[in-house]
């Protein structure tokens, strides 16, 4: 028997979902009759977060930091975070952090930036902390702030692999001054969708919803900037909201290390 694909495109897969959802071209016929059922609540989150990683981005970078880790990338989408910094900071290094084949073929999309700033792409998965850490001191200066962008990644990691143990790895790396920007899936509230959802949702990736509370826990030991963990559109939005905004299946938080 020949060696197993490594892309399997016979089963729908998050990242190209979430492409097809954010109108992008980098998926499947299986991802896009994926991304049709999924309920429209989600279909919505999905905008939101990259919404909010252009605002978490934005708003860390005009507090002085120019340094970027984001782990668990996706597949390419304009503006991507490098693009979003470096329009703050030319000189704003970048490195994005994924385990997935899928986002390795789009690679070099993402290493094009500023000719002053530095875009970088590492293979690892989050489940390793310290391997990621490990090779982004060779693109980062972890003497001085970095932002730590996790969005819309944790509720991947379910329990088993301890994923508090992971973010507590990663923030005990960063020096002082230093952000952790994080989204995650939230379905408290939202029962009938949520078990729609779930009977809608077939991928061979686990995931798992957590509770407000419970996504709190990720920000232990940090100093939550204002507004604190609130639904994902409600975070520093710089325009008017649509009525009943803070019922959303999606939470977000930027908070900086002391």
């Amino acid at each position: 028997m020949g060696a197993k694909p490594r892309v399997d495109t016979s089963r729908p897969h998050p990242a190209r979902v979430y492409d097809y959802l954010l109108g992008g071209k980098d998926h499947y016929e299986v991802d896009r009759e994926l991304g049709e059922r999924i309920p429209e609540f989600m279909r919505l989150a999905a905008h939101e977060n990259r919404a909010f990683m252009r605002r978490a981005t934005t708003w860390t970078a005009n507090n002085g930091v120019t340094q970027f880790l984001d782990i668990g990338t996706g597949i390419p989408t304009a503006p991507n975070l490098h693009q979003v910094a470096q329009g703050v900071h030319p000189a704003a290094r970048v490195v994005y952090a994924d385990n997935d084949p899928i986002i390795m073929r789009h690679a070099e999309a993402l290493l094009v930036g500023t000719p002053e700033g530095a875009t970088e792409y590492i293979e690892a998965d989050i489940r390793e902390p310290q391997v990621i850490i490990e090779q982004a001191r060779e693109h980062l200066d972890f003497e001085q702030p970095i932002t730590l962008s996790l969005i819309a990644i944790m509720h991947f990691i379910v329990d088993a692999h301890d994923p508090y143990g992971v973010v507590r790895a990663l923030v005990d790396a960063l020096p002082r001054g230093s952000y952790l920007a994080l989204t995650h899936v939230c379905l408290d509230g939202f029962a009938e969708e949520g078990e729609k959802l779930n009977k809608t949702y077939t991928s061979a990736i686990e995931a798992q919803s957590r509770s407000r509370t419970e996504i709190e826990r990720f920000f232990d030991g940090l100093e939550q900037v204002e507004p604190g963990l609130v639904a994902t559109p409600l975070w520093r939005k710089d325009a008017p909201v649509q009525p009943g905004a803070e019922h959303h299946p999606n939470y977000a938080g930027v908070a900086v290390k002391r």
